[in-house]
């Protein structure tokens, strides 16, 4: 049997080129042009949709996470773009976890494990 390997999110809005201009400037800063964000290999389209809200009314429903080897360098990245943590950054048993939300309060994760 073969397992699928996920390559790519497809994130619906009611605004695309403002959230894929955060993404760009929060997650991506070196990448241009059009299309998919690449987010080192895990591709994330972002398309206008007129059958979701504004606001996701469940974010923590699903979580993107984005597992790092230099959390306080991403931090630092992070906050330069703008983003405030939901919780305080907090050291687990198994790791560095910071958890933040984008424009349309889909949340994510940057985790460093042990």
């Amino acid at each position: 049997m073969l397992t699928p390997k996920p390559s790519s999110m497809l994130l619906g809005t009611t605004r695309p080129d403002e959230l894929r201009e955060w993404y760009r400037k929060t997650l991506a800063p070196e990448y241009s042009g059009e299309g998919p964000i690449d987010l080192g290999g895990f591709l994330l389209v972002i398309e206008g949709r007129d059958d979701v809200d504004v606001k996701n009314n469940e974010p923590g429903r699903m979580i993107l996470n984005f597992h790092v080897d230099d959390f306080d360098a991403v931090e630092a990245q992070l906050k330069a773009a703008g983003v405030d943590w939901l919780l305080p950054v907090a050291d687990r048993p198994s790791g560095r976890f910071g958890t933040f939300a984008d424009p349309d309060g889909n949340y994510l994760q940057i985790i460093q494990f042990k």
